[in-house]
C-alpha cells in the first residue's frame, strides 16, 4: 500500500542509530519516506540523522535534517521552526527520544532521576507544545510516541526513573488525544517490547550480560510468546498505522507491540539472572 502518508510532512525525532542496523527511528523514518512523506530528520548526533537522510535520498525520497537536543525548549522552538521553513507545514509529529537508566530510588541520583524525567517525558511535552499550535492552525496532524512495555510491567529490571517516565508519557498522550480530539489532531502511543536494535547490542548487553550479546538475547527470547524479539520494522508499521488516515478514528489510545509479552504471566529472571 505505498503512498499511505503521500505529501505529508513528518518530523521524526530520535532519526538516527546507536550503530549500524536499524534502530526505532531510524526505521520509522525511512519507512515514512517510502510511504510519501517528506522526513525531517532529527537528531542529537546530526551525522546519524544525515546518514538516515541519505538513506532515504537513495531510495528517491525526500528528506532534511536537524541537530536538536530536545531536553532544551528554544532548540526544539528552533527545530520546529526550521521545519515549517523548508517544507511549510507538519503534518506528523514522532517521537522516538529516550532511553534507560538503572536504580530505584535509593541508587539514582536527583540530578539522574531529573535527567531521565526530561530525557522521556519533557522531551515530549517540549515537542507537542511546539507543534501542536502548527497542527491547530492546519486543521489536524497525527502524534505518536514511543513508550515501554516497562511503563506497563515489572521487566525484571528496576529503572524507577525510565518506568515512571515512560508510564507517564503514556498518560500525557490520552490526555493530549482527548484535549484535542475535535481539532482534528490524533495522538497515539507504541508501546513496544524487548526490540532488537544496535542499543541493545552495544549498551544493554554490555550492561545486563557482561557483553555475552547472543546469551541475552537468547534470555529475553525465552520470555516472549512468539520466541523473538521484535525488530525496529515491527514498531515502524505500527507507528505508520497510527501516522496515515487510515487511523483517522483512533486517538488517545495505545498500540501494543511485543510479540505478546504483556499479556503472559511474566517470570522476571532471579537476581543476578539479569
Amino acid at each position: 500500500m505505498a503512498g499511505r502518508l503521500k505529501d505529508k510532512i513528518a518530523i521524526v525525532t530520535g532519526a538516527g542509530s546507536v550503530g549500524t542496523g536499524w534502530g526505532n527511528g531510524k526505521a520509522v523514518a525511512v519507512l515514512f519516506a517510502r510511504e510519501g512523506a517528506k522526513v525531517f530528520a532529527v537528531d542529537i548526533r546530526l551525522e546519524a540523522a544525515e546518514e538516515t537522510r541519505a538513506i532515504i535520498a537513495g531510495e528517491g525520497g525526500v528528506g532534511a535534517t536537524h541537530q536538536t537536543d530536545v531536553t532544551k525548549g528554544d532548540q526544539v522552538k528552533a527545530m520546529v521552526d526550521a521545519c515549517l521553513a523548508k517544507f511549510g507545514r507538519i503534518d506528523i509529529l514522532h517521537n522516538n527520544v529516550g532511553g534507560s537508566m538503572p536504580g530505584g530510588p535509593v541508587e539514582l541520583s536527583e540530578d539522574d532521576w531529573n535527567r531521565q524525567i526530561a530525557y522521556n517525558l519533557t522531551s515530549v511535552f517540549l515537542t507537542c507544545k511546539h507543534t501542536i499550535p502548527v497542527m491547530e492552525r492546519q486543521g489536524g496532524g497525527a502524534i505518536i510516541n514511543v513508550a515501554s512495555l516497562a511503563a506497563l510491567r515489572h521487566t525484571g529490571h528496576y529503572h524507577a526513573a525510565y518506568d515512571a517516565s515512560k508510564a507517564g508519557l503514556i498518560h500525557f498522550t490520552r490526555t493530549l488525544g482527548v484535549q484535542y480530539a475535535a481539532k482534528g489532531i490524533r495522538a497515539n502511543t507504541v508501546i513496544p517490547g524487548h526490540v532488537l536494535t544496535p542499543l541493545v547490542e552495544h549498551r544493554l548487553a554490555k550492561q545486563y550480560r557482561g557483553g555475552n550479546f547472543e546469551e541475552f538475547i537468547a534470555q529475553r527470547s525465552r520470555n516472549i510468546p512468539m520466541e523473538r524479539m521484535g525488530t525496529a520494522w515491527d514498531l515502524a508499521y505500527a507507528a505508520l498505522f497510527l501516522a496515515s488516515d487510515e487511523a483517522r478514528y483512533v486517538t488517545a489510545t495505545e498500540i501494543l507491540s511485543d510479540g505478546g509479552v504483556t499479556a503472559k504471566l511474566y517470570t522476571a529472571p532471579r537476581a543476578g539472572e539479569h
